[in-house]
């Protein structure tokens, strides 16, 4: 093939894809016309991204964008098998929540046969939360059927890597003075023994040595999950659930799991099934963090080996002063507080700056957490070690 050929077809496939971007028929510049699958893919990104002329009495194209699936339930699940067909889960997935963002798509998740033919993912269990409330018995079992297969989904990609993680916190915080020689932690025993340096001889005097042991069938750990309810911690309240889920089986932890919005309702016997605890929160409320954190201030019994994680975006509806307050007394006696904006792969959320600033100033800083970075932000709290705070910049 000369380099011709080969020049003509790259600009031929620029242009394919410069027009599969802005749309738009002839009107787009490039002159490209699209046949067979591309069109298919052009049309299901018109019905939801397209253009359409706004005349307002001049026949003027203000470039609106504007949707074209209506509000007709099989045509809506014929566009969601096309964008199945054309384009990875992964795009599918943004195309599905940006459709029920743009064209008020909730109300037809409430048929079954609309949930069969959807992509499930993280976002659309928040939104079928979301709906809970209203959604008739015919529609509750295939909802409940949707959820299931994303929470085991998570299930499976978090599970492990929690457990090993947390497990050798576990194993590192029960310290011993008289390890044996497999159980010596060689960094800490060097470190405690540096006074004892013997220049002559190049070498440290082990004096004390200082090990970690085995993790006993024993609880060694409480842990408190808080989790916010609101409509914007969505994303938060599912991996929340699936995380509180493989905390609950571990045995050196009893985990309990409290969900709040004005109220609190304590879900601790939900959290064999991550699916009840779900179905058991309410998105959508308002927020009384303190009174939240009150409950969970109640049920302490071991403030010295507890870590209490609230997940919230700190808008408190409550008593500011005496949140602050509570906070400062949990640690004064011991407790691990931990405060996470988010718990999700969205980043920095919109969050209350003055509260964040104030629990910073505790000592408890609040930050965004992804699901991969969790299971090192709860080992570091159990061994009460500094927290793995990532850069807010970036997240944002």
């Amino acid at each position: 093939m000369s380099r011709t050929t080969t020049s003509r077809d790259d600009d031929a496939e620029r242009l394919r894809r410069w027009r599969l971007v802005l749309g738009g028929a002839a009107a787009d510049g490039t002159g490209h016309e699209l046949h067979g699958r591309d069109a298919a893919m052009d049309a299901a990104l018109t019905a939801l991204y397209g253009r359409r002329k706004d005349t307002d009495g001049h026949g003027t194209d203000r470039g609106r964008r504007t949707a074209g699936l209506g509000a007709s339930a099989p045509g809506v699940a014929r566009w969601l098998g096309d964008i199945r067909t054309y384009f990875p889960s992964s795009v599918v997935q943004v195309m599905q929540r940006d459709a029920i963002d743009r064209l008020g798509l909730s109300a037809l998740l409430l048929e079954p046969e609309m949930l069969e033919a959807v992509e499930a993912d993280v976002h659309l269990v928040g939104t079928l939360l979301s709906l809970n409330r209203v959604m008739p018995e015919t529609t509750k079992e295939t909802a409940r059927a949707v959820i299931r297969k994303v929470v085991e989904q998570l299930e499976r990609k978090l599970a492990t890597r929690t457990r090993a993680t947390l497990n050798g916190a576990l194993d590192r915080s029960a310290r011993i003075s008289r390890p044996r020689h497999r159980d010596i932690d060689w960094d800490r025993t060097i470190r405690a023994n540096l006074k004892n340096y013997l220049p002559e001889h190049r070498t440290v005097v082990p004096e004390r040595l200082i090990g970690h042991g085995r993790a006993a069938r024993s609880v060694k750990k409480d842990v408190v999950l808080c989790i916010d309810q609101s409509g914007s911690m969505a994303a938060s309240v599912v991996y929340a659930s699936v995380f509180g889920a493989v905390l609950a089986s571990m045995r050196a932890l009893d985990t309990r799991l409290v969900v709040f919005d004005t109220a609190v309702v304590d879900l601790t016997d939900q959290l064999d099934d991550p699916v009840d605890v779900l179905f058991g929160t309410q998105l959508g409320g308002g927020t009384d963090i303190n009174r939240a954190l009150a409950y969970c201030q109640s049920r302490i019994t071991r403030p010295a080996e507890t870590v209490v994680v609230l997940i919230s975006d700190l808008y408190e509806g409550g008593i500011r002063d005496e949140m602050l307050k509570r906070v400062a007394a949990m640690q004064a006696s011991g407790v691990q507080f931990v405060t996470l904006l988010a718990l999700s792969d969205e980043g920095a959320p919109a969050y209350d700056r003055d509260h964040a600033a104030a629990l910073a100033t505790l000592g408890a800083p609040a930050f965004a957490c992804t699901p991969d970075l969790f299971p090192d932000v709860m080992a570091a709290a159990l061994e009460k070690r500094p927290l793995p705070i990532p850069d807010m910049a970036e997240q944002r």
